[in-house]
């Protein structure tokens, strides 16, 4: 099944995707079709889309967080191993 975007493509960030799909879920979570928030009063839409950026926000943020201590970790074990201390 094919799934119609009729979003321009774009050079995305980084995480860009991660950050659509986390705005998606979001909007989906409070009832709504993401492709039908156009049909939907300004403000209305308005405010569920800055909801869905301050939850998906904290996901990317929690997801670098995670990122970043993965990475501290894997220095820290690999400055272990060349000192040779175990």
């Amino acid at each position: 099944m094919a799934v119609n975007d009729s979003r321009p493509p774009q050079a995305d960030a980084p995480l860009g995707q991660l950050e659509r799909s986390l705005i998606d879920e979001y909007v989906r979570m409070r009832g709504y079709d993401p492709d039908a928030l156009a049909t939907l009063d300004a403000s209305e839409r308005d405010g569920v889309l800055r909801d869905a950026s301050i939850y998906a926000s904290s996901k990317l943020s929690e997801v670098e967080s995670r990122s970043r201590y993965v990475h501290e970790l894997h220095d820290a074990i690999g400055n272990v191993a060349k000192s040779g201390k175990a």
